[in-house]
């Protein structure tokens, strides 16, 4: 995937400024596919170039111009045509998981304390999404047709996030019980 299907995707969902798409980016696409400002107006231009986007200047009345993107009829077809792509299977990196698999050669303490960071950065991220649906969706079994693609896709987050959190509270409470690190080298 690259970040042009990104854009697409929320400019098929609702037309936006190069600034509107970046606090979308901000809100939600961005936590599951980041870019930053200038990555998004330079594949904006790119995409416009391509006839993918159009522009609809809307007069600032004392503050700049908004430039307004547009799907066009080619961007959408290259939309339906990505989404009948196979997914390739994702790869997870983790600097955090090879760092606890680091504890027994380096600092421990420093290692769970930073177990304990990243629950508590988790569990806000946890309580974000569960807030979000708790607003956008508040009756999980009458969302609406249109609406299915965004919440199940908030209901993965939700579920990354539980599954972080209990792997970490996990960790935890096995640390808790060992009193000595061990040197045991890990197979595999």
């Amino acid at each position: 995937m690259s970040l042009s299907q990104a854009i697409l995707v929320s400019l098929a969902e609702r037309a936006a400024s190069g600034y509107d798409l970046t606090r979308r980016f901000d809100k939600s696409i961005g936590f599951f596919w980041r870019a930053t400002h200038q990555q998004i107006y330079r594949v904006l231009a790119r995409m416009q170039a391509e006839g993918l986007v159009d522009v609809t200047v809307e007069p600032g009345e004392g503050r700049p111009d908004r430039r307004v993107y547009h799907l066009t009829d080619e961007g959408r077809a290259r939309l339906k045509e990505w989404t009948r792509e196979p997914t390739a299977r994702e790869q997870v990196r983790s600097e955090f998981a090879v760092k606890v698999r680091a504890m027994p050669f380096g600092d421990r303490d420093a290692v769970i304390d930073d177990i304990r960071r990243q629950r508590g950065l988790h569990a806000e991220q946890l309580d974000y999404y569960l807030a979000d649906e708790a607003l956008h969706f508040p009756e999980p079994g009458r969302v609406a047709e249109a609406d299915l693609p965004a919440w199940l896709v908030l209901r993965g987050g939700i579920r990354q996030e539980q599954s972080y959190v209990a792997w970490c509270d996990e960790m935890l409470a096995v640390l808790d019980r060992t009193t000595e690190p061990t040197h045991t080298p890990i197979a595999g």
